[in-house]
């Protein structure tokens, strides 16, 4: 699965940048490093990507963006925040349904240790 190799290298470039910076900067400080990053290694990268919620038969540009998008197929969503929370894993899953991707990945850049703040997600469509 192509979505599995990309998300080792997401998980490197985000190892080098925390190594590098460390926590607690703000949330777009480590997602334009981390695009910069994969933009680097030969990834095609789109930051704020619009997500519409289509209900029944409309389509609703309600303001839902997906932080990272990498080669059309892994979700990236960053967070600077003292703990991941539900509602965090809830939010990456939602995106991947209304998005029609498998997989996604919630990186948390505010912890002592990114192996903690890492969380792969799988949408089992």
């Amino acid at each position: 699965m192509i979505e599995n190799d990309i998300s080792y290298a997401i998980r490197g470039a985000a190892f080098k940048i925390h190594s590098t910076l460390g926590p607690g900067l703000l949330e777009s400080s480590y997602e334009a490093t981390l695009a910069y990053e994969l933009t680097k290694l030969g990834y095609d990268v789109k930051q704020q990507v619009g997500l519409p919620l289509v209900y029944e038969e409309i389509k609703l540009d309600v303001g839902y963006r997906i932080d990272l998008l990498v080669n059309d197929c892994v979700i990236v969503e960053i967070k600077s925040v003292e703990a991941l929370n539900d509602v965090h894993h809830k939010q990456l899953l939602t995106y991947l349904k209304l998005s029609g991707k498998k997989l996604g990945l919630l990186i948390n850049f505010n912890v002592a240790s990114l192996k903690d703040g890492i969380v792969r997600i799988v949408n089992n469509l």
